[in-house]
């Protein structure tokens, strides 16, 4: 039997940075510098940063962030699925309870960058009710770069 959790955990942790680690590494590999905008464990730990971690049977596999810009929005940091655990359902759980954390706050939309190399991130977004928009924030314009953008309420 397999249980999967979902929880708001501490970023500095072993298998947390092991994700962030195969994060970055992937993102490393489809873009360059310029178009790669994840954050280091110091920049995920701080007060506006709620950090999840998804378990099955008790392994970290998968994690995300939200990260509180202002009193309207958050935007979805570091949302990643080690790639043995794909396909169970994980980076959605994540993103429910990262919108159920935002909804807590009393914030009115999420925001995101991906990558338009990542087709399988993209299509959770879009299933889950995210549409693209323009750059956001201090993002520029970027070709390898997809904005997108949830109202939730």
């Amino acid at each position: 039997m397999m249980t999967v959790t979902v929880a708001q955990e501490a970023v500095r942790q072993p298998a947390v940075r092991a994700l962030l680690e195969q994060s970055w590494a992937l993102s490393d590999a489809l873009y360059p510098a310029e178009s790669n905008h994840h954050l280091d464990e110091s920049e995920l730990d701080v007060p506006q940063v709620s950090f999840f971690v998804a378990r099955r049977n008790g392994q970290a596999l998968g994690c995300g962030a939200l990260m509180r810009v202002d009193e309207i929005y958050g935007e979805i940091k570091s949302l990643f699925v080690d790639p043995s655990a794909r396909g169970l359902g994980l980076a959605r759980a994540v993103l429910t309870a990262i919108e159920a954390e935002a909804l807590g706050q009393g914030l009115a939309l999420l925001r995101l960058e991906t990558g338009i190399r990542q087709p399988e991130a993209i299509g959770l977004y879009e299933a889950t009710g995210f549409r693209r928009i323009p750059p956001f924030g201090s993002y520029r314009d970027d070709p390898l770069s997809v904005f997108m953008e949830k109202a939730l309420r």
